[in-house]
């Protein structure tokens, strides 16, 4: 299949990157670094090893890009709105649009943008950087699932996830509102704790006390989620999520790292919509309220 990258990030760089690697037909859009990687390539830094690409596929403009039957949407969700004029030259009848984004709600608001487009989510479980032009920095992990949220031909879905595994990507087929769900479990608590507080990780699960606040976000998230008949989003999968972050090198999530750089921080994804359902629900989570409100605060504040 041949594939088209949205947002050459941390994410969307380090996953087309393995596809490129693996020999799949992949083209990337490029905008700030295109100059340095049509001059020096891409380079991956991993803990699984690092590569190179040489001379990959980029381009400035969609409309210079080939049709696609994948394509694979990195971009901040900040940045959707441009979805309606980036999108379309890439598409043919039976594209394929994943979006690895982070939040809740997402899904829902690219298919009122574009209502014929087939869309599933991925759910990306890796720690992974860039920084630097045309250097994707991974740390840790990189799994991700994929859940269907529009796409009704549902072998090209399984075929994704068989060209991502062959690619040597841990790639798993799961429930739509399960995967959205259970990545809030990790992203809601982590993204603006180590905002709010300053910090990585590492740092949070080190303390007691922020240790402590960090699970009963986490257990906020689970309540919601069962209230609202999602399943497999429970204490023993926050356990997990706890044991990852132990496991895992000092990292700063995106949403830190958004801080850092000065870019716009995706609130409204990763709080606002996700509360806003827990409250119709009948079970609200005031600690990640609270978290919101401050995030909004400083934000408001730059």
């Amino acid at each position: 299949m041949t594939y088209g990258i949205i947002g050459t990030g941390a994410i969307g760089g380090y996953y087309g990157a393995r596809m490129a690697r693996a020999g799949h037909d992949v083209h990337f859009l490029l905008h700030s670094d295109y100059d340095h990687v049509r001059e020096h390539g891409l380079q991956v830094y991993s803990h699984e090893g690092d590569f190179h690409l040489e001379h990959p596929h980029i381009y400035k403009d969609t409309h210079a890009m080939p049709r696609c039957d994948v394509v694979f949407v990195g971009l901040k969700t900040n940045n959707n709105h441009l979805l309606p004029q980036l999108l379309p030259p890439l598409l043919h009848a039976g594209t394929l649009v994943l979006l690895i984004q982070n939040g809740i709600g997402v899904e829902a608001d690219v298919q009122r943008m574009l209502p014929d487009v087939r869309l599933v989510a991925g759910l990306a479980f890796i720690c992974s950087a860039k920084t630097e032009p045309g250097v994707v920095r991974h740390q840790f992990y990189g799994s991700i699932n994929i859940g269907n949220y529009s796409c009704p031909d549902t072998a090209l879905v399984d075929h994704l996830v068989d060209e991502l595994r062959e690619a040597g990507i841990e790639a798993n087929l799961v429930d739509y509102q399960t995967a959205r769900w259970r990545k809030a479990v990790w992203n809601m608590p982590f993204n603006g704790m180590t905002v709010a507080l300053h910090c990585q990780t590492r740092d949070l699960m080190t303390q007691p006390d922020s240790r402590r606040i960090i699970w009963e976000q986490m257990m906020e998230v689970c309540r919601a989620a069962q209230a609202l008949g999602v399943e497999g989003v429970d204490e023993p999968f926050a356990q997990k999520m706890m044991q990852m972050t132990d496991d895992m090198v000092p990292y700063s999530p995106s949403m830190r790292l958004d801080w850092d750089h000065r870019r716009p921080m995706e609130i409204e994804y990763l709080y606002t919509r996700p509360l806003q359902l827990a409250r119709e629900a009948g079970q609200p989570m005031p600690r990640l309220e609270m978290l919101e409100a401050e995030l909004r605060f400083i934000s408001q504040r730059r």
